[in-house]
């Protein structure tokens, strides 16, 4: 029987549903009028007028934030929109952020506070629940406690930061230590397990790794899926994050079995990531490692301390590289 919603009527879909639906429109419309205050009011030709940044410069800027682009006659854009693209253009326009870097910079800020909002969208889930007066009552009082905490945050990395940068921090093309880390046979525990199991195994994995890197000296530069990619400055530190991590798995049953890859050499660090052929070797070195083992490149091997036991590992080949060499920690 076709369930096609025919022109006499037909099959309908609930009434209930249609209820719930119009119920959680008007739950949105209420939370985004907190968000978004007095709510779209300007084209973007009007946007444009009112800043004074060319539209085709609008526009670029818009797209590197991560949003949609929007149609001439739409009215999409607030008051709030107009203050933040006459502030980025004022940033720009200083000089502080060189012009080969411009758009990469406003769309590491955009990328960085969209996974950030897709987060804490989801801390809140009985907001969804409320009739729309309360659902708008809880966001406003939320958004000035979240707001501070962004700020603070932001405040005591960018101090940390500026330390590293006006205190001996290694430049452009330093050396340094580049460690990745990921999760033994990812793909076929994900099948076993539940949208909650995976979600906490996740972030089990990501808080438990964290901690470790920050506790031995050293910065989580990003997690991808399954692995997280680190920063140390020193060998020692580096080597101390890989053998806890890997070791976590048979004291700590809920942290999953991982494997890592550690390298030593010159490092680009970007906008937040970091770049080069250390980089690379430090992955492929993670696809090499057997389970709850690290392996190292020659470069690391060189600097480590002595009573730090490592075995060769035989050249192999791997994309990229037809003969790379390798060492495992022994304990």
């Amino acid at each position: 029987m076709s369930t096609d919603f025919d022109e006499a009527g037909g099959d309908q879909p609930p009434a209930s549903s249609v209820s719930a639906a119009h119920d959680l429109a008007a739950t949105y419309d209420a939370v985004e009028a907190v968000l978004l205050g007095d709510g779209p009011r300007y084209t973007r030709l009007e946007v444009a007028e009112k800043t004074g940044v060319p539209i085709e410069r609008l526009s670029e800027l818009w797209r590197a934030l991560g949003f949609p682009g929007t149609r001439d006659d739409e009215r999409h854009f607030t008051d709030d929109d107009l203050a933040a693209l006459r502030e980025i253009q004022f940033l720009l326009d200083s000089g502080v952020v060189s012009s080969n870097d411009d758009i990469a910079v406003i769309r590491t800020l955009g990328r960085t506070f969209s996974r950030l909002a897709d987060w804490e969208a989801g801390l809140s889930p009985e907001i969804a629940t409320l009739p729309p007066e309360q659902a708008a009552e809880a966001t406003r009082a939320l958004i000035p406690v979240v707001r501070r905490l962004h700020d603070y945050a932001w405040r005591r990395h960018l101090a940390r930061a500026t330390a590293r940068e006006l205190l001996g921090a290694p430049a452009e093309g330093a050396e340094l230590c580049v460690g990745f880390v990921d999760i033994v046979g990812f793909t076929s525990t994900s099948r076993k397990l539940s949208q909650t199991e995976l979600g906490a195994l996740i972030e089990h994995f990501e808080h438990t790794a964290s901690q470790v890197v920050t506790a031995h000296r050293g910065r989580v530069v990003k997690t991808i899926g399954d692995e997280i990619l680190f920063i140390a400055d020193e060998p020692a530190d580096a080597i101390a994050i890989g053998r806890e991590l890997t070791a976590r798995h048979e004291r700590d049953a809920a942290f999953p079995q991982v494997r890592a890859g550690l390298a030593h050499g010159p490092v680009l660090a970007r906008l937040g990531d970091v770049f080069g052929e250390t980089v690379n070797i430090a992955a492929r070195l993670t696809s090499l490692a057997r389970p709850a083992t690290v392996l190292v490149n020659d470069t690391l091997r060189a600097r480590l301390a002595e009573d730090v036991v490592v075995r060769r590992v035989p050249p192999t080949s791997v994309r990229g590289y037809h003969h790379l060499e390798a060492w495992v920690l022994r304990d």
